[in-house]
């Protein structure tokens, strides 16, 4: 489980992420990952937020699937840098992923965002 400070909480959060004008985003066949680096939040803690659609699976399929990524970011939050937010929506081939392969591929995404983002 993430910490209660590690989360994106509302629409708007996830939107501003998502859609705003200083995001960016990578992706895969496993996941996309979109991150935000403001000014504004610049001493506070990272924040994550997790997406996962009907897509994926079944509700028994998508809980399974979110809790292998919140798990995932768990491990991964402290190392990112104050005042970041984080997005890590799933796709579809993510549900037969094993939790080796998901955080593989969550380091690979997180590490082509950051160099994006300090570029």
């Amino acid at each position: 489980m993430l910490s209660a400070q590690h989360r994106l909480r509302d629409s708007a959060e996830f939107a501003s992420t998502v859609r705003g004008r200083t995001s960016v985003r990578s992706g895969s066949q496993l996941l996309v990952v979109h991150i935000n680096l403001t000014d504004s939040r610049a001493a506070q803690p990272p924040r994550v937020g997790l997406v996962v659609s009907k897509a994926v699976g079944g509700a028994v399929v998508r809980n399974r699937t979110k809790r292998r990524l919140r798990h995932a970011m768990r491990d991964r939050v402290g190392r990112l840098p104050r005042g970041l937010d984080v997005v890590v929506r799933a796709n579809p081939p993510a549900a037969e992923a094993d939790q080796t392969r998901l955080g593989a591929e969550l380091d690979r995404l997180l590490s082509s965002c950051l160099a994006k983002v300090h570029a």
